[in-house]
């Protein structure tokens, strides 16, 4: 287990960055922290707060808006897509016909599986029409993000101290086997995971808690003795144990 006794997270809008002491408790999250702009905040670990965690033995990650600055190019594709179909398909009158905003979009669609996207999108249409539009999105936020994607700044600093300390590690995320395919290897984090669980492996998806488990389970570790980064509301609910959760908006 980690000799490290202490820990810091720091976390600006795209930043994470780390520090860290020794003092006479072990590690741990708090039970819940949500950060939003400028969210520069400090989350330090107290024996009064954070001992129920102890030993801590796992970190789960969320992929999308939260190891990598991808909900701007995931909002791209969506805000050009819906435009484009709404010029070729007039009967759409997605939005009333307004083009969506960032908020609409973290609100509405961050976070979504896409089989649950099909029919808030696009409740009127066709089930297998509305998965297949949501598909092209996500080819088009493919291309985007291989030219354009980025990690969180600090990101890297974060998984050295998580490899450093012997913790175990997996991702859990409700975009589809092609994305990742695609962003973990752009991030620099081919060799960082030991799990991976997508959305289409499990029976329910976010806000269900079933990826979560799953990947306990895959890990062997409790849930009582790990935490959650996650950037969206479905996550957040579906993890059920401390989440650290970073925000687009103001909490």
């Amino acid at each position: 287990m980690p000799s490290l006794l202490s820990f810091n997270f720091f976390f600006t809008n795209t930043h994470i960055s780390l520090s860290t002491s020794l003092d006479s408790t072990p590690p741990g999250p708090p039970p819940a922290t949500l950060l939003g702009p400028p969210f520069l905040a400090q989350l330090t670990v107290s024996k009064r707060s954070f001992s129920f965690l102890a030993p801590l033995e796992a970190i789960l990650f969320d992929i999308d808006g939260t190891i990598c600055d991808s909900d701007p190019l995931h909002y791209y594709a969506f805000l050009d897509m819906l435009q484009e179909t709404k010029a070729s398909v007039p009967q759409v009158g997605f939005n009333g016909g307004v083009p969506i905003t960032e908020a609409f979009f973290i609100k509405t669609i961050s976070g979504q599986h896409n089989a649950t996207l099909a029919t808030i999108v696009f409740p009127h249409w066709e089930h297998q029409r509305s998965l297949k539009f949501l598909e092209d999105k996500e080819a088009y936020f493919r291309r985007l993000a291989s030219e354009q994607l980025e990690p969180m700044n600090g990101l890297h600093k974060l998984c050295k101290w998580v490899e450093e300390q012997g913790l175990r590690r997996a991702a859990v995320t409700s975009t589809p086997r092609s994305n990742v395919e695609l962003l973990i290897p752009t991030i620099g984090l081919s060799d960082f995971f030991e799990t991976i669980v997508l959305g289409d492996d499990c029976e329910r998806v976010k806000p269900f808690p079933d990826p979560y488990l799953k990947a306990l389970q895959a890990l062997q570790v409790s849930h009582n003795h790990a935490f959650v980064f996650e950037d969206s509301v479905s996550g957040i609910k579906a993890a059920g144990m401390p989440v650290v959760g970073f925000s687009q908006e103001e909490p």
